[in-house]
C-alpha cells in the first residue's frame, strides 16, 4: 500500500486558529468566572429574590441572531449581569423560603467542575468503569446513612441509580411494575392497570403514569385530610382497591410519601405496603423532599416500614448540599428495572457485560447517556463528612420551629397542620378579620393570597403556597444553604408588615 502525502499548504489552508478547549483559556476564563460566581454568592442579598420582569423582557433586549464573530467572556458577562440577572429568581438567597430548597455548596460546585471538566458518557461499565463503580459505592454509602434494608445495596441483591429527577424515577419504577404486571396478565389488559396516591402526592406521579401507559381515569388520588395532618389513609386506600377490583381492575403501583409538598406529611409506610402487598402490588417511597433529613437519628423512625417497599428514592438536590441534578433511586430486585428497560445492540456489546460481573447503568434509567453525577456526592461527603451534613439539616429544623414560634405569639395567625421536618404552613386567621371568626373561607383564603403577593412582590422574602382542606397557606420551608436565623427573623418581619398593611383596608 502507498503512504498518505499530505501537502503542506493544504493543511495550513485547512488549520483553524481556534481552540475549543485551550488549557490556558480555560484556565483565565475560569478564573474570572469563579470570581464571578463568588461575588455573586457574596453579594445575592442585594438581588430581589423573586425576579420582578415581565414576559418576553428577555426578548427586548437580546438580538435576533447568534454572533457571527467571538465575543470575550469579559464581554458575555457584562451582559450576563445587564439582561439575565435581573430574569432570575435566586434560590440560592438565604431569604428563599419557597417551593423546596435545591440547595448547594463548594464541594458540590467542585464537583460539578470535574463533572463537566471530565465529560464521561457512563452509559455502561466499559465507557468509564470509575464513573459506574462510584455510583454504586455512593448509593451504598448512603444507603447505610439512611438505615435502609441490607436488600436495597449492591452485594445484597438490590442497588441504587442517580436520576435527574423524581420523575424518571416515578417513569422507571412504573415501568418495571408494569412490565411485570403485564407479563403476567397479558398486555392487551394494560387498561385495567391502576395507580394509587393521595390527593397531596406530587404532581409528577401523575405525569409518570401517563407516560407509561396507565389510562388518568385510572390514577387514584386518595382524599386526605386534616384529622390525621392529610397522610394517605391505609383504610381508605384499601376501599380503593378493592372498588376497583370489584370493577375488574387490577391494582399495579402505590407511591406513598415521606414529606409531600404541600404541607411536608408523612404516610405510614408500614400499614400502607402491609395493605398493598396483600394485592401484590409494587409499593415506591417518595422520599424527594425529606429523605436527606432521615440521616439523622431522630428522623430516621420516619421510613419504618421501607423494608417492605419495592424502591425508595430521594433528591440529594433539595436537602443534601448537592444541586440539580441528583435524584437517588433504590430498588431491592434490579432485574426488573433491568429487564424492562435495556437494549442490547452490537454496538455495545463487550465482554464485561457479558461476564455479568458489572452494572450497566444505561439499563436502569430511560435515556442512554448519563452524567458522572456521583462524583458530586462524593465530593460533598468527603468535604464535609456525615456530622457536619446532619448538623446542616438539623439546623434548618431548628429555623423553622423558630419560625413556627413567632407564628404561635402572633395572634392573628394560625399554624395550619403540625410542622414537620423545616416547613412551616400558616395562614391570617378568621379571628384577625372578625372577632367572632365567622367571616367566610373564600374572604379568608382572598386575603392570605394577597398577603403572599405583596410579600412576594417586595422581593425581600419569597414564599409560595398549598390550598389544605380548602385554606389557602403560606408555606415557608426552611433549606437554603445561607439561611441563618437573623433570615428567618426578617422574614417574618416582612409578613408580619404586609399583614398590618392587608387588615388595615379590610372591607369585607
Amino acid at each position: 500500500m502507498g503512504n498518505l502525502n499530505i501537502n503542506p499548504d493544504f493543511e495550513n489552508e485547512f488549520s483553524t486558529t481556534m481552540n475549543p478547549l485551550d488549557p490556558q483559556e480555560l484556565r483565565r476564563q475560569g478564573h474570572i468566572l469563579v470570581d464571578f460566581i463568588a461575588d455573586y454568592y457574596q453579594n445575592i442579598e442585594k438581588y430581589p429574590v423573586l425576579s420582578q420582569v415581565q414576559p418576553g423582557y428577555l426578548r427586548q433586549l437580546l438580538p435576533d441572531s447568534a454572533p457571527v464573530k467571538p465575543e470575550s467572556i469579559e464581554k458575555i458577562l457584562q451582559d450576563l449581569q445587564t439582561d439575565i440577572m435581573p430574569g432570575l429568581t435566586h434560590w440560592q438567597s438565604p431569604n428563599f423560603f419557597a417551593y423546596f430548597q435545591s440547595n448547594g455548596s463548594v464541594a458540590n460546585f467542585l464537583g460539578e467542575m470535574l463533572c463537566t471538566g471530565f465529560n464521561v458518557v457512563g452509559f455502561n461499565w466499559v465507557s468509564s468503569p470509575a464513573a459506574t463503580e462510584l455510583e454504586g459505592i455512593v448509593m451504598d454509602w448512603l444507603a447505610k446513612l439512611l438505615e435502609l434494608p441490607n436488600s436495597y445495596q449492591f452485594g445484597c441483591g438490590g442497588g441504587g441509580v442517580i436520576h435527574g429527577s423524581t420523575c424518571e424515577a416515578f417513569v422507571c419504577t412504573l415501568t418495571a411494575a408494569r412490565e411485570k404486571m403485564l407479563n403476567k396478565i397479558g398486555r392487551e389488559n394494560i387498561g385495567k392497570l391502576v395507580v394509587y396516591a393521595s390527593d397531596q402526592t406530587h404532581f409528577s406521579l401523575q405525569k409518570a403514569a401517563k407516560i407509561v401507559g396507565i389510562f388518568p381515569k385510572n390514577i387514584r388520588s386518595i382524599k386526605t385530610a386534616m384529622y390525621n395532618n392529610f397522610e394517605l389513609c391505609p383504610s381508605e386506600l384499601e376501599l380503593a382497591i378493592k372498588l376497583d377490583m370489584d370493577s375488574g381492575l387490577v391494582p399495579l403501583y402505590l407511591c406513598a410519601t415521606i414529606g409531600t409538598t404541600s404541607s411536608a406529611a408523612v404516610d405510614p409506610l408500614g400499614p400502607l405496603c402491609k395493605v398493598a402487598k396483600m394485592y401484590k402490588m409494587w409499593v415506591h417511597i417518595d422520599a424527594a423532599y425529606a429523605g436527606s433529613a432521615c440521616i439523622c437519628p431522630e428522623f430516621r423512625h420516619f421510613l419504618d416500614g421501607v423494608e417492605a417497599a419495592n424502591s425508595f428514592s430521594l433528591n440529594a438536590h433539595k436537602w443534601f448540599l448537592t444541586t440539580l441534578d441528583c435524584c437517588c433511586l433504590w430498588v431491592n430486585d434490579p432485574s426488573m428495572l433491568i429487564e424492562a428497560l435495556s437494549t442490547d445492540p452490537e454496538l455495545l456489546s463487550n465482554e464485561a457485560t457479558e461476564s455479568k460481573r458489572v452494572v450497566d447503568y444505561k439499563d436502569w434509567q430511560i435515556a442512554l447517556s448519563r452524567r458522572f453525577r456521583a462524583i458530586k456526592l462524593w465530593l460533598v461527603l468527603r468535604s464535609h463528612g456525615v456530622d457536619n451534613i446532619r448538623d446542616f439539616i438539623r439546623e434548618h429544623v431548628k429555623m423553622a420551629k423558630y419560625f413556627e414560634g413567632l407564628v404561635a405569639m402572633d395572634k392573628r395567625f394560625e399554624v395550619v397542620v403540625r410542622r414537620n421536618f423545616a416547613m412551616v404552613c400558616l395562614r391570617i386567621s378568621p379571628f384577625a378579620i372578625s372577632n367572632s371568626g365567622t367571616v367566610g373561607e373564600e374572604h379568608v383564603n382572598e386575603l392570605n393570597k394577597k398577603l403572599m403577593e405583596s410579600v412576594n412582590g417586595s422581593g425581600r422574602v419569597y414564599v409560595t403556597h398549598a390550598v389544605l382542606g380548602g385554606m389557602y397557606v403560606i408555606r415557608f420551608a426552611v433549606g437554603a444553604t445561607l439561611t441563618e436565623f437573623r433570615h428567618v427573623s426578617v422574614a417574618w418581619k416582612v409578613i408580619q408588615e404586609h399583614a398590618n398593611s392587608l387588615l388595615g383596608t379590610l372591607t369585607f
